[in-house]
C-alpha cells in the first residue's frame, strides 16, 4: 500500500495591492486583513499547509505606488507567504529597486528564466525545497516574456536581461533538483493561463511536474484545466478569493494520488479579521488619505474597462483628455494601464491613480498614413482579442474599420476623412509603448526620426489626467464607436 500524506497548497495570484475589504450587499469582501485570517486558521487546522504568491503583488494601489512598494513588502512580511514567484509588474518601478526590495522580503522570491546577457548568471534563485511534513516540495518560478518590455525602460540594466524558454527552463531544474528525495513539483507560473495550457503540454512526463499554478491572465475558474495529467489552476486577481489544493501525496512515487481544489471566498462569513496586519494598512492609508483623498470632479455617470481587449467607455474617456491636452491628432492608450473596471461619477485624486496608477512620458510620434496603417494592422493581428499582444484605446474622430476574422483593415477615417497614405499624423503613446514601438506597433524608430524627431509632450501622463479633471465638471465620455471590427 503507497505512503500517503496530505498537502493544503493556498495560493494567490496578482494581488496588484488589493488591501482594503470592499462592502458589497452589506458584506465585506476581499482586503488581506480577511485573507490573512483565512491563511492562519487553515495553518491551524491542517498539518501541512504552504502558501504562494504567483507574482503580481505590486501596482493597482494608491498605497502600493505612493511607497514604490515597499509598503507591499511589509504587508506580505506579515501575509508570510511561503514562497513567491515574480510578475512582470514587480520590475514596474525598476530592476535595480526590485533587487533592492527582494531584500526586504522575509520570503523566498523564485524565479527560474530570466537572466543576465551577459555572463549567464540568474538574477533571482530559480527554486526552492520546502520540507514539510516528512515531504519535500520543490517549487519552480517562471515569468511571461513581457517583463522584457518594462526593462526597457530602466536604461540602467534593462537591456543586460533575457527571459529564456520556460519548458527548457524547468527541464534543466528538474534534472538538476529533482532527485528520489523530492515527492511533489509545483510550478509556479506568471505567463497567462492559455500559456500555462501550452507549457503543460510540452512538459516531459519523466520531469514529475504535478501541479501548475498560475497567474498573469487573471482567469477565473470553477474546475482545475488538467492538460498532460498536471492540474493548472489560477485564482483570478485580488484578494476577494484564494485558491485551495487539499492534496494526497504518494510518496513512494512521488505524485499526487488524489488532489480537491476549491476557489475559496474571502468574505467576513468566512474568514476571521487579522487586526494586526490591520493596523499597519491603516497606518499607511491614514497617510496615503492626506495626500489623494480630495475631489477632481463628478463626471455625468459611472464609466467602466471591464475588459482589456475591447473599446470601454473609460478607454474613451482617458485617451479623449489626453488628445485633447496636449493638440494631438490621435492618441493611443494602452488598455493595460487601466487598472480598475470603473470610475465615478465622484473622482478622487485617489480613484484616478488607482485606475491609472502609471506616470509615464507621453510622447507625440509622426507617422504617414501608410505607417499607421501598418502600425494599426500590426496592433490587431490574431490574438489582439485574446489578450496576447498589446491593445489600445483611442481618441475622438479615429476610426477603425477592421475584418479581424481574415485580417484585413479596411480603412481608417479621422474627423470624417480618409487617412492618406502620404499626409503626416501626429500620434501620442505612452513612454511603455515608445520603448517598445518594434514589437508593438511594427515600426522602427529610425522612420520615426525621418518624419520628424519624437518628442516628449508631458514628463508625468497621470499630471495630464489629473489637470484635465479639475478643469472639466460632469465631463461625459464619449460613446461613439471608434473600432468597427467584423
Amino acid at each position: 500500500m503507497a505512503n500517503l500524506k496530505k498537502l493544503t497548497i493556498l495560493h494567490s495570484n496578482d494581488l496588484h495591492g488589493d488591501f482594503m475589504a470592499k462592502e458589497i450587499d452589506k458584506e465585506l469582501l476581499g482586503g488581506i486583513s480577511m485573507l490573512s485570517g483565512y491563511i492562519n486558521k487553515v495553518r491551524h487546522e491542517e498539518e501541512n499547509v504552504l502558501y504562494t504568491i504567483s507574482g503580481d503583488m505590486f501596482r493597482g494601489s494608491i498605497i502600493d505606488s505612493e511607497y514604490k512598494g515597499m509598503s507591499t513588502i511589509e504587508i506580505m512580511n506579515m501575509l508570510t507567504p511561503d514562497v513567491v514567484t515574480l510578475g512582470n509588474h514587480e520590475v514596474d518601478y525598476g530592476l535595480a529597486h526590485l533587487l533592492f526590495i527582494e531584500k526586504c522580503a522575509q520570503f523566498p522570491i523564485i524565479n527560474a528564466n530570466m537572466y543576465i546577457t551577459t555572463n549567464g548568471v540568474r538574477l533571482f534563485r530559480s527554486h526552492i525545497i520546502k520540507e514539510i511534513g516528512g515531504m519535500k516540495v520543490l517549487f519552480i518560478g517562471l515569468l511571461t516574456e513581457e517583463v522584457l518590455h518594462s526593462t526597457k525602460q530602466d536604461r540602467l540594466i534593462g537591456s543586460f536581461v533575457n527571459v529564456h524558454e520556460a519548458v527548457d527552463e524547468v527541464g534543466k531544474i528538474c534534472n538538476a533538483y529533482r532527485t528520489e528525495d523530492i515527492d511533489f513539483t509545483v510550478l509556479l507560473t506568471h505567463i497567462g493561463y492559455e500559456v500555462d495550457i501550452e507549457l503543460a503540454k510540452m512538459l516531459d512526463p519523466r520531469w514529475g511536474v504535478d501541479i501548475i499554478i498560475g497567474g498573469h491572465s487573471h482567469t477565473l475558474l470553477t474546475e482545475p484545466t488538467v492538460v498532460n495529467n498536471i492540474p493548472i489552476v489560477q485564482a483570478a486577481t485580488g484578494t476577494a478569493q484564494i485558491g485551495r489544493f487539499d492534496i494526497m501525496v504518494d510518496t513512494d512515487n512521488n505524485c499526487i494520488d488524489s488532489y480537491k481544489w476549491q476557489l475559496i471566498p474571502i468574505d467576513d462569513d468566512y474568514c476571521p479579521r487579522d487586526y494586526d496586519l490591520e493596523a499597519v494598512i491603516e497606518r499607511y492609508k491614514t497617510e496615503t488619505d492626506k495626500k489623494y483623498k480630495r475631489v477632481l470632479t463628478r463626471l455625468a455617470d459611472k464609466y467602466t474597462h471591464p475588459k482589456r481587449e475591447e473599446e470601454t467607455s473609460l478607454g474613451r474617456l482617458f485617451s479623449d483628455a489626453f488628445k485633447d491636452s496636449l493638440g494631438l491628432d490621435i492618441m493611443m492608450v494602452g488598455s493595460g494601464s487601466i487598472r480598475a473596471p470603473e470610475m465615478g461619477p465622484i473622482v478622487m485624486l485617489e480613484d484616478l491613480l488607482q485606475v491609472f496608477p502609471y506616470s509615464d512620458e507621453v510622447y507625440r510620434i509622426t507617422v504617414t498614413g501608410e505607417q499607421l496603417k501598418r502600425m494599426i494592422r500590426y496592433s490587431l493581428r490574431t490574438g489582439a482579442l485574446q489578450g496576447l499582444t498589446e491593445f489600445y484605446q483611442y481618441s475622438r474622430g479615429f476610426e477603425i474599420y477592421f475584418d479581424y476574422e481574415n485580417q484585413q483593415l479596411e480603412k481608417l477615417v479621422l474627423d470624417g476623412e480618409e487617412i492618406r497614405d502620404d499626409k503626416f499624423y501626429a500620434v501620442g503613446i505612452t513612454s511603455f509603448h515608445y520603448e517598445n514601438l518594434p514589437e508593438f506597433l511594427n515600426i522602427s524608430y529610425e522612420e520615426l526620426k525621418k518624419n520628424k524627431e519624437p518628442k516628449v509632450v508631458a514628463t508625468k501622463s497621470a499630471d495630464v489626467l489629473e489637470e484635465y479633471f479639475c478643469k472639466h465638471e460632469l465631463i461625459k465620455a464619449a460613446d461613439d464607436q471608434r473600432l468597427h471590427l467584423k
